[in-house]
């Protein structure tokens, strides 16, 4: 399989099963409409009618010659290799668990999936004896794993920072007991960010994010305090702070755009304007119910934005003055492993959320549906590898996906996201078509990058 497009100027062709990116001459992208994974050495008398016209007839067997070099090298048409390896471990360790450390917020944001907070369950905080229980639980269930990960996430985790510094300090000690190395960390709107924290933060958290939306119009119109007031101008000074003690290391500033902003480059040069290095603005993922949701309609209209955002990070980067763009980063040397290549997070297998009564769910996107309790750290968490949800979540990969089975892109997104498959499509196994499209402009504009800036 290969997917061929055309973008800046630029002709590249993807060899999915290789992952092999090639870029083009005109005369070879044009013979690739009558190549196939059965290519032959010499080249279709079609082809030599249909083109002779534009290309010389000598051009054009050169051109062939060297499409069925690459073809016999096995990096176009190349051959699927990874459906033999059994990547379902029904009972396989768990790796990184997210802390819903506080089910309550101080900002109500108008797109929020949380329900401004709460997951629709009421406002409350995680206590130490609950956190304590899910450190012992994944410390109990990790197996082998030594590199294990916790993020502290919310709501607002700083509105419960105490909690999370004793549960920091308790897994230090535990996990030199058990020879394991924890990776922590945190997602915040930065409200409550003061010098105390930045300096707990920078030291402990291997990652922040922080939540910012862009320009203080947009910002200020999604993101607002209790009282109704826009947050842009309370913390921004605090993100450019921690990211400076920080030294512009391991964050990033995340922002969402939604149907209010969808000419999103604005935002994502307004924060690289203000400083920072890591940036990342993603659509927003709610129904179409929310007047702010992203539909199939405005697709066109997001693609053109990928485009022009693309091409402002080539110029931008030629004159030294690049950022990284979270959804065109793409690693075409090395890449993920192979079971993160084809199952992606490992929500509700490798990966799970925990609520602040200690339940436990397949990702925090879930939290809140009832049929999608896993357990409980306080009684029932070590039953957790042996319980049908993990089973069904460890199934999920993208061979058990049949949309992507037929997709190029497969091997970039992994598959989706199990959450909005289900929320939208009402079935993990079903791709959401509105986040795979987006996905597939993101990829093509990140593989154009690279073409242009190797140029």
């Amino acid at each position: 399989m290969i997917h061929k497009f055309e973008l800046n100027g630029y002709k590249l062709v993807i060899d999915v099963n290789s992952g092999s990116v090639h870029i083009l001459d005109g005369i070879t992208y044009d013979l690739l409409n009558y190549a196939n994974d059965d290519m032959p050495a010499k080249m279709p008398q079609e082809a030599l009618k249909e083109l002779t016209l534009k290309y010389s007839d000598d051009d054009l067997i050169e051109a062939w010659a060297e499409l069925y070099a690459l073809y016999k090298s096995d990096v176009l048409f190349s051959t699927e290799i990874y459906q033999k390896y059994n990547v379902t471990k029904d009972n396989g360790p768990i790796k990184s668990i997210c802390l819903n450390i506080a089910h309550d917020c101080n900002l109500r944001c108008k797109y929020c999936f949380a329900s401004t907070g709460d997951f629709g369950g009421g406002r409350k905080l995680m206590t130490f004896e609950v956190g304590k229980a899910a450190i012992d639980f994944l410390l109990k269930n990790c197996g082998s794993r030594r590199n294990l990960e916790v993020d502290f996430f919310g709501g607002e985790p700083l509105m419960n920072f105490d909690v999370v510094k004793e549960i920091v300090r308790y897994s230090r000690a535990a996990e030199k007991v058990k020879n394991k190395n924890i990776r922590f960390t945190i997602t915040t709107n930065a409200l409550l960010l003061d010098a105390e924290k930045i300096d707990f933060i920078n030291s402990e958290m291997s990652n922040v994010v922080l939540s910012l939306d862009g320009r203080r119009e947009v910002n200020d119109l999604l993101r607002k305090t209790i009282s109704g007031d826009g947050s842009y101008d309370l913390i921004v000074p605090k993100i450019k702070l921690l990211v400076e003690k920080r030294e512009q290391k391991n964050y990033y500033v995340r922002g969402t755009f939604t149907r209010e902003n969808l000419d999103f480059t604005g935002d994502v040069l307004h924060l690289a304007e203000l400083g920072f290095e890591q940036i990342s603005v993603e659509p927003v993922i709610t129904d179409d119910s929310n007047d702010l949701s992203i539909r199939k309609e405005d697709l066109p209209q997001v693609f053109a934005e990928y485009e022009k955002l693309s091409k402002e990070i080539i110029k931008l980067k030629k004159e030294g003055k690049g950022f990284n763009f979270f959804h065109f980063m793409i690693d075409l040397e090395e890449g993920p492993c192979l079971i993160k290549l084809l199952r992606g997070c490992g929500c509700g297998n490798e990966y799970v959320a925990i609520t602040p009564e200690g339940d436990i769910y397949p990702c925090h996107q879930f939290v809140g549906q009832n049929d999608y309790i896993m357990g409980n750290v306080m009684n029932e968490g070590e039953k957790l590898t042996a319980i049908s949800i993990k089973k069904d979540f460890s199934h999920a990969n993208i061979f058990a996906k049949k949309d992507c089975t037929k997709c190029w892109a497969k091997f970039y997104c992994s598959g989706g996201c199990n959450a909005n498959n289900n929320a939208f499509c009402g079935d993990i196994l079903k791709p959401y078509s509105i986040s795979c499209e987006i996905e597939k402009k993101r990829v093509e504009c990140a593989l154009m990058i690279k073409a242009a800036l190797s140029d």
